[in-house]
């Protein structure tokens, strides 16, 4: 071992050398049994963060995990390259707009740029130690899975369960696409109560709304049927200000009495209630709010305005036409899109939707079958379900994406759609390759998208080969393991729930692993949007190395968020320097060691318990990991390292080490055996955690004897620990404690003879005490040692 580690150079020669070496390579389950990995496919929408860093390094050291517990572990990577955030991110690089070129133009700039991006994460992936097969390695925009996406949705369309219709859709109209319920993100904004005056029977009735600019499109005002203020008013027409025309006066029970006046006007359409009421009650739909964000031309006063000039305008003119009675301020949560904040709007459109609301109960019967890691997220997945009001809306009204693969016929209006041995299609560039069923020969392509997340649901689809020639689903279906952070449990983890019932009959992963956030501060998540991650990745891995990164990222418990900041480096720093400075040492009194040569070793009780504490921690660690929680796991075997082999064993056997002609030499032997032993499974412990530099100390001195090329090829073997020794070595621990601290108190040297020291032991302990006498007297300076009972 060099004299100082040179983690820049190691960590290089180690990536090629694993690469090289194939180490990480699944081997289809041939000769043992498989785990495989569900793995979040990154979404080339920036620059990579410390949060990406914190997550896939917690599931990566489960891979690692069980993969040294004897596993074939199928682990992939892949990138979710198409759909909206690759648009905006092309767009924001290249100065460009996708709606002002020509998609194919477009589609190209998309794929050069993604190539850049995806290059560097792969990169920063490999730098960080991820013992991924990268021969696995996958694209939700590559023609593969373009293939098996298409496969997948025309599986649903024959099921009935992917269907077509116009009807109200949520709509951003800052993105200008449909989006799904999952997509919504509730934001508390200030806004007005406006009081306005609607005339009915000769009275005044009086509604308060937040949403004037839409009083054109006001279709009934409704009451509750048990409000005795309007009773007389139901079945009544109301007249509408401004515009003069009229309405009927409906009741319905879920007009709230206490929200407002209890007069509530319903427009087409302000909110889910407004369209709730129009199906229930048979309302038309007048059109005021335009797919870009616009007041249709065709509304007198406001047309043509975006809806907030429409908003103040309206309200002047209600003030002056004196409809405007008062105005309150009032803090209320408002649906926002959480890819760019905007308010989300409710408008007609024609849109591609798979049922989910007819299954509720089959999905929540999926989560049992599940085993949630930590299991109270579960809660959030049974509320997300319970609260389904709409169907998922698959289509976007996007350009760089999985195209459906449809058209419509020209002559009828029925979908044709693409017979599976053509797949993968895009629609806009070429037929169906056959007539309509009425005989036509002309069709009208689908322009719309899938959704991106209704082809990253797929992903163990995806991994399995779906129905490709290489089909491996009877392998790695359902999954091992699925990780993923808490707040896509309602997008990812549900849609992949769904899909995989659908498609395979079984729920996709045996367990899903769900981490927490890196917060830049209080309450806000580090993400690429906000650039507020400081240092990327890679900045951080050149300036602290990988190996402290990842010991960081092992330290929070399993699904609670985390700040970062470099500082947060100096531990994981600290703890890399004692373990090569402590294996140093352990080396150099190892360099004339041949396990099962030479002297035949005299196993003193010190050396027998350090190596059951060493089985303890095993035993202990697996159950840890065996739930997810490496961060409790690394803390076990943090107090093995520290305490017990560098603060205790090393220290008691050191005079036996330097000085055999005073203890023996098969005593000298017996430290060496179990200072072999005890660092060559605390290495094996740490190599899920900190890869690089546990190898670099295994290759610098036990592959000769070892035979693997990488520590990483060795396995972890449990066995039951002695508790007789594990008491033994904890008594002790606290007597040479108790001697330290009373030299601490005294002020005197840890080297200061002592005349006599008594110990007092439980009988069962004495036989250990007879044999450590001289490892007692070396550690402690006692001149003498009396044992009691």
């Amino acid at each position: 071992m060099d004299k100082k580690y040179d983690f820049r150079k190691t960590e290089k020669e180690l990536q090629d050398l694993w690469e090289e070496e194939g180490i990480y390579r699944y081997q289809n389950g041939r000769d043992r049994k498989v785990f495989s990995i569900d793995t979040p496919p990154p979404t080339v929408s920036g620059k990579l963060h410390i949060g990406h860093v914190f997550s896939y390094t917690q599931a990566e050291m489960i891979a690692r995990y069980k993969r040294m517990r004897g596993y074939d572990v199928f682990y992939p990577f892949g990138f979710d390259d198409n759909g909206l955030p690759t648009e905006r991110l092309v767009e924001k690089d290249s100065g460009i707009r996708a709606a002002d070129m020509p998609g194919s133009l477009f589609r190209e700039k998309c794929m050069e740029t993604i190539a850049a991006y995806e290059a560097d994460f792969k990169s920063m992936w490999q730098r960080l130690g991820l013992s991924v097969d990268w021969s696995l390695q996958y694209q939700t925009v590559s023609d593969d899975t373009r293939r098996i996406s298409q496969r997948a949705f025309l599986e649903l369309v024959k099921q009935k369960r992917a269907y077509r219709k116009e009807s109200p859709v949520l709509w951003c109209t800052q993105c200008r696409t449909s989006i799904a319920q999952a997509e919504l993100e509730m934001k508390e904004q200030e806004s007005v109560f406006n009081y306005l005056a609607f005339e009915a029977e000769g009275e005044t009735l009086l509604i308060a709304t937040t949403r004037p600019e839409l009083l054109y499109g006001c279709v009934c005002v409704f009451v509750n049927p048990e409000d005795e203020r309007y009773r007389h008013l139901a079945g009544k027409k109301a007249r509408v200000p401004l515009y003069g025309f009229e309405i009927p006066v409906l009741t319905d029970e879920q007009a709230s009495m206490d929200k407002g006046t209890g007069a509530v006007m319903c427009a087409t359409y302000g909110d889910t209630a407004d369209t709730a009421w129009c199906e229930k009650h048979g309302l038309p739909y007048k059109r005021v709010i335009c797919p870009d964000g616009t007041i249709d031309r065709e509304v007198p006063l406001i047309g043509g305005m975006k809806i907030r000039q429409a908003r103040e305008a309206i309200l002047q003119k209600l003030e002056k036409d004196g409809a405007l009675v008062r105005r309150e301020e009032m803090t209320h949560m408002v649906a926002v899109h959480e890819r760019c904040g905007t308010d989300v709007e409710i408008i007609p459109s024609s849109q591609w939707y798979i049922d989910v609301l007819s299954e509720k109960e089959r999905f929540l019967t999926a989560a049992d079958e599940i085993r949630w890691h930590p299991a109270h997220m579960k809660s959030r997945y049974i509320s997300w379900v319970e609260n389904l009001k709409w169907d998922w809306c698959i289509s976007r009204q996007r350009y760089f994406g999985v195209p459906f693969p449809v058209w419509y016929c020209k002559s009828c209006k029925e979908p044709v759609f693409a017979e599976e041995d053509r797949l993968p299609v895009n629609p806009a560039e070429e037929g169906p390759g056959k007539a309509c069923r009425c005989g036509c020969r002309e069709f009208i392509p689908e322009t719309a998208v899938f959704d991106t997340w209704a082809t990253s649901s797929v992903s163990p689809l995806i991994n399995a080969r779906y129905k490709e020639a290489d089909d491996r689903s009877g392998e790695i279906l359902p999954m091992g393991m699925r990780h993923q952070a808490h707040e896509i449990i309602r997008t990812w983890a549900f849609y992949t729930i769904v899909r995989s019932l659908y498609h395979t009959g079984n729920i996709p992963w045996k367990d899903i692993m769900i981490s927490g956030f890196v917060l830049a501060k209080p309450g806000e998540k580090i993400s690429k949007s906000k650039s507020n991650g400081g240092l990327s990745p890679i900045e951080l891995i050149e300036t602290h190395s990988a190996d402290a990164i990842r010991y960081w990222a092992a330290g929070a418990k399993l699904g609670t968020d985390t700040f970062f900041s470099e500082e947060d480096l100096r531990p994981s720093k600290r703890f890399l320097n004692k373990l090569y400075n402590a294996s140093r040492f352990a080396l150099m009194h190892l360099e004339d060691y041949r396990p099962g040569e030479g002297t035949e070793p005299v196993l003193l009780p010190v050396d027998l318990w350090i190596l059951e504490r060493v089985k303890e921690t095993v035993t202990d660690a697996e159950a840890l990991l065996e739930e997810y929680e490496m961060g409790q796991a690394r803390k076990i075997i943090d107090e093995l390292f520290w305490e017990d082999f560098c603060d205790y064993y090393i220290e008691i056997v050191k005079e036996r080490l330097y000085q055999p002609e005073k203890h023996g030499a098969g005593e000298r032997a017996g430290a060496q055996y179990a200072l072999y032993h005890t660092l060559l499974g605390i290495l094996k412990l740490y190599a899920i955690y900190v890869p690089y530099i546990t190898d670099y100390i295994y290759r610098s001195y036990f592959r000769e004897f070892e035979k693997e090329v990488s520590l990483h090829c060795l396995l972890w073997t449990a066995e039951k620990p002695d508790s007789q020794l594990l008491a033994f070595g904890s008594h002790l621990k606290e007597v040479i404690a108790g001697v330290r601290k009373e030299k601490t108190e005294r002020q005197e040297s840890m080297k200061e003879p002592i005349p006599q020291l008594v110990i007092t032991c439980p009988g069962k302990l004495m036989k250990y005490y007879k044999k450590s006498g001289k490892d007692i007297m070396a550690c402690t300076s006692a001149e003498k040692i009396i044992f009691r009972n």
